[in-house]
């Protein structure tokens, strides 16, 4: 369940999205990496129209992602996802350690 609303900002348009507590940074991340794409694409000359330069980003970004993948490139979303589970495990035993003193 959303925590909270944050503003958005893609090809000049604001925008207000549902965002889970402590997502807000990867959320913003994100529009900002879906901004650019979208004004590479609309600054080539090749694309006019919103939705038009939107589906092309989005065909774009998939293929991007597909060929990380499945191309046996580095899945950064599963490297982030194993760092956060040490993360959270180094925080447990920290915690209970500073118990202890």
């Amino acid at each position: 369940m959303a925590d909270q609303t944050i503003d958005i900002t893609v090809l000049g348009r604001t925008y207000r999205v549902a965002c889970e507590d402590g997502e807000r940074e990867a959320l913003l991340r994100t529009a900002v990496y879906l901004d650019a794409k979208m004004n590479e694409i609309r600054n080539a000359g090749k694309v006019s129209g919103s939705e038009r330069i939107a589906v092309m980003a989005a065909l774009n970004i998939a293929h991007e992602l597909l060929t990380t993948k499945l191309g046996g490139g580095f899945d950064i979303g599963e490297a982030k996802r194993r760092i956060a589970a040490v993360e959270a495990k180094l925080d447990s035993v920290l915690a209970r350690q500073e118990k202890l003193f």
